[in-house]
């Protein structure tokens, strides 16, 4: 499989400025995978897994000298590391804090030393010790895309005609609905790297089924090991309940039980640390930056990926396979979150991705744009709508309302157009609207 991610470790590899990276992501989005994979590049790779080695803990208990470290990893490990030729990976890094601490005197005494670092649950330790400005730099990891799964599905011509395509010439019927049926395979399988694999090897739903609440059980294990004890429960409740609330604005009174904001709230925030849970921010879209005006109080949340949300709440995913266009229209929320999953997973990767949307709230007139989009310094608003035309009341108010977004854009089972101030995108073409560049798509092939 290949990831999009994947270029930007290949520029790394090269860059004589480069610094230690920090691979950061929810559990099993492929942090270790992508490691391997570039590894393979190097004349020789050493992989240090503290979850599975405590041993190599021991190594930093003496002092944090990188040329110590070195040395005795090549003692331990019976593999030279040499500076420019050996790249070092550090997994599950947050197992030892020290480990840690030690990759900024990595590059500022070995800096041709290629280091790579992951943990699943990496930013409960930075929270608690932090990051040397300027000294370790971050990628971000997402579940596969939807252009990633195309390349794993082997189609790589369609992947070339999305790579070319210009955003407003429509595409045939026959490949529109071809995508579309793709696309929907996509909302059944989802994207996680191991249950991708599985699909494309055996295109057995119920096998990827069953990886999904293998994944979903190890989430729930990692609850030990981030929360208090009386906080457990909180987190298994809204572990489970959070999917159901997909495109909706967030309210602890939704949440069942006789439970208080004071007692919901740090678990929440926990499962959004995990990568768990993203928020959707609202912001007043005035202006950029949008986070200038936005209200962390008031957000939509999404869960990591649309067919674990599936998985947790027992909801049959055939009907994507069987009936996919149908499926987009009655199944809006979960077509909500799944734009929201590829807006984060096209973000610049080395950022930390946030995404918005809009509200108005008025007696007279309440209007919601679901998605906000900075580009090119201008506001772009986002409404994700069923196949159907419609009116798209709200888009059209957000745009009289605010005169610096030159355009709003509607994602939807159609295909594309252009009709003044409104951009229609098939929902398979969400890589278009993030300005992806076609060398990375190109990189999928």
């Amino acid at each position: 499989m290949k990831r999009l991610i994947f270029s930007h470790l290949q520029n790394w590899k090269s860059d004589p400025a480069r610094k230690p990276i920090l691979l950061r992501g929810a559990r099993q989005v492929g942090k270790t995978w992508i490691a391997r994979e570039i590894g393979k590049q190097f004349d020789a790779y050493v992989e240090i897994n503290f979850e599975l080695n405590p041993d190599a803990k021991k190594i930093f208990h003496f002092d944090l000298d990188p040329f110590r470290i070195c040395r005795d990893f090549s003692l331990l490990y019976g593999q030279r590391i040499v500076p420019g030729q050996t790249l070092l990976f550090f997994d599950e890094i947050q197992e030892e804090p020290k480990a840690l601490q030690a990759l900024r005197y990595f590059y500022e005494m070995i800096p041709e030393q290629h280091v790579l670092a992951a943990g699943s649950l990496l930013d409960f330790e930075i929270e608690k010790i932090g990051l040397p400005v300027g000294r370790v730099a971050s990628l971000y990891m997402h579940p596969m895309s939807f252009l990633e799964f195309l390349s794993a599905c082997g189609e790589t011509l369609l992947l070339e005609m999305l790579a070319e395509h210009d955003g407003t010439t429509p595409v045939s019927e026959p490949v529109h609905r071809k995508l579309l049926r793709l696309l929907g395979e996509y909302m059944a399988v989802g994207g996680m790297p191991e249950v991708v694999q599985r699909w494309c090897a055996t295109k057995k739903l119920g096998d990827c089924a069953a990886i999904h609440r293998t994944i979903c059980d190890a989430y729930r294990q990692d609850f030990n090991k981030y929360a208090k004890k009386h906080q457990l429960q909180h987190l298994a409740l809204l572990f489970d309940v959070i999917p159901s609330l997909s495109g909706r604005q967030f309210k602890f009174s939704q949440i069942p039980g006789e439970f208080k904001k004071r007692d919901l709230q740090p678990s929440l925030e926990l499962l959004v640390k995990a990568g768990l849970v993203n928020k959707v921010l609202h912001s007043a879209g005035q202006g950029i930056p949008l986070g200038a005006q936005a209200r962390p109080e008031l957000f939509k949340p999404i869960f990591l990926d649309v067919a674990l949300a599936q998985s947790i709440l027992s909801l049959q995913a055939t009907s994507w396979l069987l009936e996919p266009e149908a499926s987009f229209v009655n199944k809006g929320e979960i077509t909500e979150a799944f734009v929201g999953q590829e807006l984060l997973a096209y973000s610049p990767a080395d950022q930390r991705p946030q995404l918005y949307f809009w509200r108005r709230q008025a007696r007279s007139s309440s209007a919601e744009v679901d998605y906000l989009l900075q580009k090119d310094q201008h506001v772009i608003p986002i409404e994700v709508k069923s196949s159907t035309p419609g009116r798209l009341r709200s888009l059209r108010l957000f745009l009289e309302e605010h005169r610096n977004s030159p355009y709003g854009v509607r994602l939807s089972a159609l295909n594309f157009s252009v009709d003044e101030q409104l951009r229609s995108l098939p929902l398979y073409a969400i890589h278009l609207l993030m300005g992806v560049p076609t060398s990375r798509i190109h990189s999928l092939l």
